[in-house]
């Protein structure tokens, strides 16, 4: 558990957003210093039909992609509709906000400070990653999934 407590903002756009828009919001996002964590939220696009008739076929959704984020590879598993971000200081904001404007041109978004994402451990992080998990990973737990989060070292 930590003692320090990190801004926190999230990414409001109005519309859920293209695998392309996502790519480069993420690579402007990742050049900011101090972000210290981005969680991508949404509908997840799962890479086979999880039931009905078509159980076990490739689901041949269009926003399931591969996007590439700092030269790396990342399968996108969401229909991204909200970021949110973990801050080391808020000093970080108004590039971000500078970074949305260049991406959001053709519909609004809104930038909000608050708590968006888990502080502490909870029994899922317990469960997944044991009592000496790393910090930066709490909260980013989907118990259901059999793998670990995406993660990408950018600037800050």
């Amino acid at each position: 558990m930590t003692d320090a407590t990190y801004p926190q903002v999230r990414v409001a756009p109005a519309r859920l957003l293209n695998p392309e828009t996502v790519e480069q919001l993420l690579n402007l996002l990742a050049a900011i210093e101090g972000i210290r964590k981005i969680v991508l939220k949404g509908q997840s696009i799962p890479a086979e039909v999880p039931y009905g008739p078509a159980r076990g076929k490739p689901n041949p959704h269009p926003m399931h992609r591969t996007i590439t984020v700092l030269g790396d590879e990342v399968e996108l598993q969401t229909h991204v509709g909200i970021i949110d971000m973990e801050l080391v200081t808020d000093e970080a904001l108004p590039a971000i906000r500078e970074a949305c404007d260049t991406v959001f041109t053709r519909f609004p978004y809104s930038v909000q400070e608050g708590r968006f994402m888990k502080t502490q451990a909870t029994v899922s992080d317990y469960a997944k990653y044991g009592p000496n998990a790393d910090e930066i990973l709490l909260g980013l737990v989907d118990p259901k999934s059999r793998r670990g989060p995406v993660i990408l070292q950018g600037s800050g």
